[in-house]
């Protein structure tokens, strides 16, 4: 099928659709799992312990965990990345979200992707995702 302006269009049902996006997000993941694998297995990837993963599970938040991993006080990873220590402390707390840009910007400061510090709300928000169509 073909628009008007000569561009080749294809229609497919809602669930099709909906599986394609599953699989491209499959594919994504599955991409982003070869590649940590590949770093671990050259020594360039870091790996945790079970009882760190235990520690980063019960952390206020993931970006609480990175900091003292690294071994920075909250004062200076707030001046690395231009924050005040007060507005770090509540994001660590989960009582305030930052921009993505702050989120990239912690993640190459702390050596993590940012994927590893995003709060649930973020992931969940991140993908596009499509609207229903409205029924006439």
């Amino acid at each position: 099928m073909t628009t008007p302006d000569g561009e080749e269009i294809v229609i497919l049902p809602a669930a099709k659709y909906d599986r394609l996006l599953e699989l491209a997000e499959d594919t994504r993941d599955i991409a982003r799992a070869e590649k940590m694998l590949a770093e671990f297995a050259s020594g360039k990837g870091e790996g945790i312990s079970e009882l760190e993963m235990r520690e980063l599970l019960a952390a206020p938040s993931s970006v609480a965990f990175w900091r003292a991993r690294r071994g920075l006080t909250q004062a200076s990873l707030a001046a690395e990345v231009g924050i005040s220590q007060a507005y770090l402390a509540q994001i660590e707390r989960g009582k305030r979200v930052g921009d993505v840009r702050l989120y990239r910007q912690l993640a190459a400061t702390l050596r993590v992707d940012i994927e590893d510090l995003l709060p649930p709300e973020k992931v969940r928000g991140s993908g596009k995702k499509r609207r229903k169509a409205k029924s006439r």
